[in-house]
């Protein structure tokens, strides 16, 4: 949320549990964003749980991860932005069946143009 406030941008923090959304960011009459945040304290994959695979139209992903660090407050988290049609191919599911979960390790080889990529969401947004 802070950082998207310093981008400028009108973020709300949605506190009704409503499915996949946790801040909708206000663009103009007619026009909001949506983004759904999935954080892991240590080094590791992301649990993505009921995040949809069928992608949604000005919906964003926010990939955070403390490294290991979620007890030191001066440390800031890794972050990767995606939009949603974005992060669905990069949905897996492990052996058991039904836990689904993006892979750090992936996400760290693959996804450079995401990271800290706040400025993807002001592009949009603005």
């Amino acid at each position: 949320m802070s950082a998207l406030y310093r981008l400028g941008l009108a973020a709300n923090l949605t506190l009704g549990n409503k499915k996949g959304v946790d801040i909708v960011v206000a663009c103009g009459p007619g026009r909001a964003i949506t983004i759904e945040v999935k954080a892991v304290a240590g080094k590791n994959d992301w649990l993505v749980g009921r995040l949809g695979l069928e992608p949604r139209d000005h919906h964003f992903v926010v990939l955070v991860s403390y490294e290991a660090r979620f007890a030191e407050p001066d440390e800031s988290p890794k972050v990767w932005v995606f939009a949603h049609d974005e992060i669905v191919p990069l949905i897996r599911t492990a052996k058991n069946g039904s836990t689904r979960y993006i892979s750090r390790k992936e996400v760290r080889e693959s996804a450079a143009a995401h990271a800290q990529g706040w400025d993807r969401l002001a592009r949009v947004a603005l």
